[in-house]
């Protein structure tokens, strides 16, 4: 058993000091967009666990446990879903459920309805 007092770990933050606030109102109104870094692949999204119907969206980011998708129609968060796409000339579908989504930003989201979603699969 340790006696002496437990150090904090990491550092302390005044989030009140001015040159902090300064620096983080600079940053009002920054979006991160990783969609240039990922080509785009067209996908089919079979939305609930049950034999519904098919929508058509578009992949546009993927990482370990972690899709980024792009359609033209709202989904709850929550929802399960199952994405199917072609990889090399085969099927492959992932599971997952949706944790967020919004609005597209870029202009062209907007012109066209685009909502943009984020997958946690497994």
């Amino acid at each position: 058993m340790n006696h002496h007092p437990k150090r904090p770990s990491g550092h302390t933050v005044d989030w009140n000091d001015p040159q902090l606030q300064s620096l983080l109102d600079k940053t009002d109104g920054w979006s991160l967009d990783n969609r240039g870094v990922f080509s785009p692949v067209p996908c089919e999204l079979h939305i609930g666990w049950g034999a519904g119907a098919v929508r058509g969206a578009t992949l546009v980011f993927e990482r370990e446990g972690v899709m980024v998708i792009e359609a033209n129609f709202s989904i709850q968060v929550g929802e399960k879903l199952r994405i199917d796409r072609i990889v090399l000339g085969s099927l492959r579908s992932n599971w997952g459920t949706v944790v967020e989504g919004r609005a597209g930003h870029r202009a062209e989201d907007r012109a066209n309805g685009t909502r943009v979603y984020w997958v946690h699969v497994r």
